[in-house]
């Protein structure tokens, strides 16, 4: 099951590169989300008004 042998992290040392270019992603994929939500609004209200 587990081994034996005790694996210890040394902080600093892991490669997070994919997790950098995943959250720049999801930023990207929230800003432009939000614009659009922002924008719809704005063409309803002058549709509106």
């Amino acid at each position: 099951m587990a081994d034996d042998q005790q694996h210890h992290h040394v902080p600093g040392t892991m490669d997070i590169t994919d997790q950098e270019r995943t959250y720049a992603g999801f930023i990207k994929l929230t800003t432009r989300t939000v614009i659009a939500i922002i924008v719809a609004l704005i063409l309803l209200a002058l549709v509106n008004a």
